[in-house]
């Protein structure tokens, strides 16, 4: 499966970056969970983020939208 890099702007994840997998157009999933930080704990939460419609010169991103309580999002 391919992958592309993306950098998460806005939110608890902003300026991070990270491969997530490629459409057959090269482009990133439309939307995506991000469990930030990856490793569950107490007051960790679900982030969604929505990809911007076309790629800039410095690749995909992946804006904030909205935080899930922990959980929420299974």
């Amino acid at each position: 499966m391919a992958a592309v890099r993306v950098r998460f702007v806005g939110g608890p994840a902003d300026d991070l970056t990270r491969d997530l997998p490629a459409g057959p157009d090269g482009a990133p999933p439309p939307r995506w969970v991000l469990r930030h930080p990856e490793e569950p704990g107490q007051g960790v939460a679900d982030h969604l983020y929505e990809r911007d419609d076309h790629a800039s010169p410095g690749g995909w991103t992946m804006r904030y939208v909205h935080t899930f309580p922990f959980g929420a999002t299974e």
